[in-house]
């Protein structure tokens, strides 16, 4: 069952990291309702905000493939109904 929920994304350096996560957000755009970006919040560290419609197994996909990349945090929670 899919549910409303979000994405924070903390990109550390955005020079090596931008292309891969955006690659990576790309693949799952079918899940993404809305996203919101800060860049160069301080220095070069980036922030992504993501409101998603996914099931737990997209949700798991989705933030462990962003996780996996250098430099790259995640955290994310869905709505319970």
């Amino acid at each position: 069952m899919k549910r409303l929920g979000f994405v924070g994304i903390i990109v550390e350096d955005r020079g090596k990291c931008a292309g891969i996560v955006n690659d990576v957000l790309s693949n799952f755009s079918e899940l993404i309702l809305a996203r919101t970006g800060l860049p160069n919040a301080k220095g070069s560290t980036s922030i992504i905000t993501l409101v998603i419609d996914a099931t737990t197994d997209e949700l798991g996909v989705l933030t462990g493939k962003l996780g996996n990349i250098p430099g790259v945090s995640v955290k994310s929670g869905l709505a319970k109904k």
